[in-house]
């Protein structure tokens, strides 16, 4: 069960070394829209739009990653002063009921238009945009897969911890 939950710990690792620099990338290119725009007189929306795709593929891809180094949004106002024992039923209750039902809900209702877009090869968000809504649209099921198996990753690893 640990090397399960070492596997899946790896892949949400790899996936952050290389979304990460995304960010930078982001900022760069912002930069040469910002220089471009107000300097040179040019503007381009499939460069914009590349900005949003960078932006939504570092937040989805990195969540998993997030949810690994327990950086994720933690409503804090019980659990800072909870027992171990107490933090660590609120974690396997929030995995169980409220996590993993909430990411396979959102999976199973985004899939039909992840699928009719791919079918059709949707186009750009706005005209003389990027012609890869599909692929922007196909991070939602990556998200939720990435999240779904590292939540499988932390209750392994709650279940296998001493609760002491």
């Amino acid at each position: 069960m640990n090397r399960i939950a070492a596997t899946i710990d790896g892949l949400n690792t790899i996936v952050a070394t290389v979304t990460k620099w995304l960010a930078l990338l982001m900022v760069l290119v912002q930069f040469g829209i910002v220089l471009g725009r107000y300097v040179f007189g040019v503007n381009s929306i499939a460069v914009q739009e590349s900005v949003l795709y960078m932006h939504a593929t570092l937040f989805m891809l990195g969540a998993g990653y997030t949810l690994l180094v327990d950086k994720h949004v933690r409503v804090d106002i019980f659990y800072a002063k909870a027992s171990r024992l107490s933090r660590r039923t609120i974690d396997l209750f929030g995995h169980v009921c409220l996590l993993m039902p909430s990411m396979a809900a959102l999976l199973y209702w985004s899939w039909p238009s992840v699928r009719n877009s791919w079918n059709i090869l949707e186009g750009p968000i706005s005209v003389g945009g990027i012609e890869a809504v599909f692929l922007l649209k196909s991070l939602i099921p990556a998200f939720c897969i990435l999240v779904m198996l590292q939540s499988l990753s932390e209750i392994i690893k709650l279940i296998l911890r001493d609760p002491s």
